[in-house]
């Protein structure tokens, strides 16, 4: 009989301890400090009301948080695609270029790349044809 009355005081300390650890925790998790939570054994559903409103306080710091890291990451790979993408242009371009070149033209790049001066063309650039409002005769 004296255990059936112990298990229940038990089981309110626990119950109050573990709602003051709560309160501890959920205050210094949100800075807090000169805003006090008090229990009450009379006003255990004041109490209540007010652990439920510091849990979704710290619910929506972690989500607003979480979104913030996410937005950042998502960033990070948009401009990681964009570079990989420039990346493949590149290298469709230089095997389109490759398979368009002669042997010779193959062979002078080569040698070229190897003594690391800077490719000689064989025909001038082109020049731009003006379309001017110049004297006609």
């Amino acid at each position: 009989m004296k255990s059936q009355w112990c298990r229940p005081v038990v089981m309110d300390l626990g119950v109050h301890q573990l709602r003051h650890f709560s309160i501890s925790f959920l205050s210094s998790l949100l800075e807090t400090e000169n805003t006090s939570v008090r229990l009450d054994n009379s006003s255990s559903g004041a109490s209540v009301v007010a652990i439920d409103n510091k849990i979704e306080q710290a619910m929506d710091l972690v989500k607003s948080h979480l979104m913030y890291v996410v937005r950042e990451e998502v960033e990070t790979l948009k401009e990681q695609i964009k570079e990989l993408i420039e990346k493949n242009s590149l290298e469709q371009e230089n095997n389109l270029l490759k398979t368009l070149a002669s042997p010779e033209q193959l062979a002078q790049f080569q040698a070229q790349l190897q003594t690391g001066s800077r490719p000689v063309t064989t025909q001038p650039p082109a020049q731009p044809a003006f379309q001017g409002s110049g004297p006609t005769a």
